[in-house]
């Protein structure tokens, strides 16, 4: 991994761990676009399925990626700053194509700034609640008998204890999900979900739009 602290990213190669990544910025005050957990295929996975938990665009906070096409070709896009689109924008396409598009090599990730941070749960009610402020990250998981919610934020001080005083519940550790999925991470009623799908195992992805079909046959 390549961390550039001053200009707040990080080159990470696809096949690093999400729980590296937060090892590798321990420290740093600097925070990565996903919560502290462990998901099938690491980075490489997550930017495929176009992130996990995010209560944000997640496309933007990928500034850049180096991808492996079904064709054979690798194709480097975007850059590591934030205007850096030159020609076709592939940056975006890619991520949440679900691998139609290829297989993430390497991943330029925007960080976000923060002195405290936060990662809670509670019962979850079956419906995601509106917090103020809004966790960055949140998601519901079936265990131990019952479906709790997850939430994990990262900022100010302040804002971290606001946070912590809205949301209630109890502390946890960072998550190994892998185990949920050993045969991938797919989309259809599952043990996980958060704000964009539920999650299953068995690796199935969204039926893409014909403009994606398009755009695979091509590279």
């Amino acid at each position: 991994m390549e961390l550039h602290a001053a200009d707040q990213y990080l080159v990470v190669p696809g096949e690093a761990g999400l729980l590296e990544v937060y090892g590798h910025l321990a420290g740093t005050g600097l925070f990565p676009p996903f919560p502290p957990v462990a998901l099938p295929g690491g980075v490489g996975g997550l930017v495929a399925r176009g992130g996990f938990a995010q209560t944000f665009f997640f496309p933007a906070e990928v500034l850049g990626l180096t991808f492996h096409t079904p064709k054979g070709r690798v194709v480097r896009a975007g850059g590591v700053v934030v205007k850096n689109v030159q020609g076709y924008d592939l940056v975006r396409p890619f991520v949440g194509s679900f691998g139609l598009l290829g297989e993430a090599l390497e991943v330029v990730f925007r960080l976000r700034p923060g002195r405290a941070s936060a990662f809670l749960r509670r019962p979850f009610s079956g419906s995601f609640p509106d917090l103020s402020p809004t966790p960055r990250f949140l998601f519901a998981l079936q265990e131990e008998g019952g479906e709790w919610l997850y939430a994990y934020h990262f900022g100010s001080e302040r804002e971290v204890a606001r946070f912590r005083e809205a949301f209630g519940g109890e502390a946890v550790e960072p998550l190994d999900l892998r185990p949920l999925f050993p045969r991938g991470m797919g989309v259809g009623e599952g043990p996980l979900r958060d704000l964009r799908f539920a999650w299953k195992d068995g690796g199935e992805a969204p039926e893409p739009p014909a403009p994606f079909r398009l755009l695979a046959e091509v590279l």
